[in-house]
């Protein structure tokens, strides 16, 4: 079994958008993990609650996100394998 690509997907739609995911998508550009693709993508279906962010293949989501909460989320979760609880947003 081939082993799943690790992604970040940034929501770029229009309330995330109007919420500041340009921002926390140039913060993760910023920041570049080896063998993490950064993505900026469409509506990941959680408007109103954004910025949104999923870590894939881990299916894990963070909301609200703002761009100086990124470098934890790099350090720790993407680096470290840990996702940031205080930041974790349930679907």
């Amino acid at each position: 079994m081939e082993d799943l690509p690790r992604q970040v997907r940034i929501c770029q739609n229009t309330s995330c958008r109007k919420l500041g995911s340009a921002k926390v998508l140039a913060a993760f550009q910023a920041l570049p993990v080896e063998g993490v693709e950064i993505l900026a993508t469409r509506c990941l279906g959680q408007c109103g609650n954004g910025p949104m962010v999923l870590v894939l293949p881990d299916a894990i989501w963070y909301g609200g996100v703002h761009p100086d909460e990124v470098p934890a989320v790099v350090t720790k979760h993407l680096q470290g394998g840990t996702p940031v609880k205080g930041m974790l947003y349930s679907t």
